[in-house]
Order: C-alpha cells, then structure tokens, then sequence
C-alpha cells in the first residue's frame, strides 16, 4: 500500500447531491462530491456547487482550497467572505452561516470530525 495519495477524478465516480430542503435559501444548488480518502475521522476530496444559497452549520473542522469560481461564506452577525480561485479557510466546529455561490465553484478539503 502506498502511503500518497493522489487527487485524481478519474479514480472514483462523483456523489451527486444539494442542499437539505429545510437549508435552501435561493437558487437550485447541486453538489458534486469526489471522496478520495475516508481514513477514520479524516476525509479528503473535491467538492463542487452550482448556483445559490443555503444555511451551513459545522460540528466538524474543514480546512479547504478554492480551485475556481466565486462563492460568498458569511458567518451568523458576521461579514460576507469572498472566495475565489487560490483562496483557503478553515471553518471550525460551531461555525453557523450561509453559503452563497456565484459561479460554480469547486474546493479540495480535508475534515476532520
């Protein structure tokens, strides 16, 4: 067994998904979701999202890398963060807000619960 792993798409088919009804906000989001690594409490992978909003709330930690696009995360009484290509962020257990995306975006990550 190898100890690296690369990022490649073409090793596992996308998870297909959107935003609990209960969630949404605007738009018609859909999630497509590439798990590359589910070892224990530890996940990694490309997500990608298609146009709109809905509410978030975080009982794990993520740190992610913005790939492309432009989403807007804003935490509960807290000012809008714009994400583009090249941006990161950790989003911390406890974090309660929305998120926004304006052009399709997609992130790698890594969460740990």
């Amino acid at each position: 067994m190898s100890h690296m792993l690369k990022f490649d798409l073409s090793s596992v088919g996308a998870e297909v998904g959107a935003p609990a009804p209960d969630r949404l906000i605007s738009g018609n989001p859909e999630f497509r979701t590439w798990n590359l690594e589910g070892a224990g409490n530890l996940y990694a992978g490309i997500w990608e999202a298609t146009p709109g909003k809905w509410r978030i709330v975080y009982d794990e930690w993520e740190y992610f890398h913005i790939l492309f696009g432009h989403s807007i995360v804003t935490e509960e009484d807290g000012e809008p963060l714009h994400l583009k290509a090249g941006d990161s962020l950790v989003l911390r257990p406890g974090f309660k807000g929305t998120w926004e995306v304006v052009e399709t975006t997609r992130k790698d990550y890594v969460i740990r619960l």
